[in-house]
């Protein structure tokens, strides 16, 4: 399990949240390669974690409110699943720009957790199955590990099956 936590000199917004809390994380790092063609695959090999236990952070354009999706880097988004899940009725991926506006985060580094507004979170069911879970923790390069339950109290997140195997 987790580590307690610890104050993170220069810490993201992501960690920062975790330690206020008082929740259970560990953070890793690793060296971000720019020309990977995928942030959440190339955490996963550069952890040597399973991709089914490292989730990607995407957000979507739900009913023209943004919401945040959790699946595993090993699958896809079902974005008609999302919007069942909140209660819409169309989803589509949100414009990077208003992505990376709203969440405070870059493209790639965007977390579930810490975001400057608080948009609705979806976690994607599967991540029940493991006793802790990899989110981006804020930035390309470092990814914060904890349990799905604590994510999606942190987040208010919903559980639902909003991913697609690979």
């Amino acid at each position: 399990m987790a580590k307690k936590p610890k104050k993170q000199p220069g810490g993201t917004p992501a960690t920062v949240t975790l330690t206020a809390a008082g929740t259970a994380f560990t953070v890793h790092a690793y060296d971000h390669d720019p020309s990977s063609p995928s942030y959440g695959e190339e955490a996963a090999e550069a952890l040597g974690v399973s991709p089914d236990r490292v989730f990607k952070t995407l957000v979507a354009d739900v009913d023209g409110e943004l919401t945040v999706a959790v699946v595993p880097v090993a699958g896809s988004l079902d974005l008609k699943a999302l919007a069942a899940a909140v209660g819409g009725k169309r989803a589509t991926m949100a414009d990077p720009a208003a992505a990376e506006r709203t969440t405070g985060y870059v493209r790639g580094g965007i977390s579930p957790l810490g975001q400057r507004k608080r948009l609705r979170t979806v976690l994607d069911a599967s991540a029940r199955a493991h006793p802790t879970i990899c989110v981006s923790a804020g930035r390309r390069g470092l990814e914060v590990e904890l349990s799905a339950e604590d994510l999606a109290g942190l987040t208010g997140a919903v559980f639902a099956e909003i991913g697609r195997a690979a």
